[in-house]
């Protein structure tokens, strides 16, 4: 068996080979891309064995993707993906001086996965389907938190000059790409006062908004109340970042619509996608998330509470002495967590089971959240029996032995 440390840079991998013993046998710096990987193969011929299997060479690194990574798992080599923060405090075992170096970090990966590989997750073998939705839906949501950002940037500015516009376009929202225009078009409180229902209807009808007239009447009406009045110069000062702003969210909402179609389209032609869409509180988009970081191995997740863990639904026990505690687990992958949070939230008005589920919580005096989570705590592990055993959600079968249990 051979080990390897891989410390990965934008440009390199600084890799140390090390056998079962944990003698050193070879440390290089390679360069990344194919020549890097190439020499990477040569140092594992030229101290393996003739007859080395390629699961026999296990390789640590501080990430499971990329193109590093999948060429690894594609020649065979057990790859296991160490977050940077087992590293540094298995790294305190040599010293606690605080010292680092890339030689070091991959020396200490190649000892993790030769000491402690018991203990470490390898990199799930997701099919190529499950990776690209993976891909798509993680740029969407990173599109759609960039979008969030920026609005909050602009609801700040506009609440220091303009907070009429605020309430004129509350009821387009003020993310949308007409509402935007409207500002963009009027970016001061005289100016907004100046629009006519001609001009705010011919904004709203090349979105192909309903009921134009109506909301026409409403913005312009909003934006002709009076309001405090700043300074000219400081007034157009305020216009020029509401603006920018303004257009930054424009062309984030025509690559967010794009990216959703995508999303959308990888996700059902994946062959769970039946599995996840019977689930309560989920569609396409949701549904997508959480395919893309629970992955599709089927191997990934020895039980229910495994990959409830993996969630973060599931809560940690304290226990040292005389204290005993139970809390929520907060090291977990938040895109995920968000998904489950939205998914439960959703299913207590799409199942009545859910709702029951939720509602005994409460009882029991648990917050919105800690309820929440058991809801999702909850669905997660029934998720988990729907794709072992392929069948579709059945709101009966799910919560039959929740149905009868008494509120405490």
């Amino acid at each position: 068996m051979l080990l390897i440390g891989d410390d990965w840079a934008e440009d390199h991998h600084d890799v140390e080979i090390q056998d079962e013993t944990g003698r050193k046998l070879a440390a290089a710096r390679l360069p990344e891309g194919v020549e890097g990987i190439a020499r990477l193969h040569e140092l594992v011929a030229r101290h393996g064995s003739e007859d080395l299997d390629p699961a026999a060479v296990t390789v640590g690194i501080e990430t499971d993707r990329g193109s590093w990574v999948q060429p690894l798992i594609a020649s065979g080599y057990q790859v296991y993906a160490i977050n940077p923060r087992q590293v540094a405090r298995f790294e305190e075992r040599y010293g606690t001086s605080g010292a680092k170096s890339d030689k070091g970090d991959a020396h200490a990966l190649a000892d993790m996965v030769r000491i402690d590989r018991d203990q470490l997750r390898p990199v799930a073998g997701d099919s190529e389907q499950a990776q690209a939705v993976k891909v798509v839906a993680r740029a969407h949501q990173t599109l759609v938190r960039e979008r969030t950002r920026t609005f909050q940037r602009l609801r700040t500015t506009l609440r220091e000059y303009f907070p009429a516009a605020l309430a004129a376009y509350a009821e387009l929202e003020l993310t949308s790409t007409d509402a935007l225009e409207l500002l963009v078009k009027a970016p001061t409180p005289a100016a907004g006062a100046k629009l006519t229902r001609t001009q705010i209807t011919a904004v709203l009808g090349r979105h192909r908004r309903h009921n134009r007239e109506a909301k026409a009447a409403t913005v312009q009406t909003a934006l002709r109340e009076p309001q405090p009045g700043l300074p000219e110069p400081v007034t157009a000062a305020y216009a020029a970042a509401a603006t920018a702003h303004a257009r930054l969210i424009i062309a984030p909402n025509e690559q967010i619509a794009a990216m959703e179609v995508q999303v959308k389209a990888h996700f059902l032609a994946h062959p769970d996608a039946e599995i996840y869409l019977s689930m309560p509180g989920i569609a396409e988009i949701t549904g997508a998330r959480v395919l893309a970081e629970f992955g599709d191995d089927p191997t990934r997740y020895a039980s229910a509470k495994a990959r409830k863990n993996y969630a973060g639904t599931s809560p940690i026990t304290r226990a040292s002495g005389k204290s005993h505690t139970v809390q929520a687990r907060y090291v977990r992958n938040n895109r995920l967590a968000g998904a489950l949070q939205r998914q439960a939230f959703s299913a207590l008005r799409a199942s009545p089971g859910a709702r029951r589920y939720y509602d005994r919580q409460r009882a029991r005096e648990a917050g919105y959240n800690p309820a929440l989570r058991q809801v999702g705590n909850r669905l997660v592990g029934i998720l988990h029996g729907c794709l072992k055993t392929r069948t579709t959600y059945d709101e009966a079968t799910a919560w039959s032995h929740h149905a009868h249990t008494p509120a405490a």
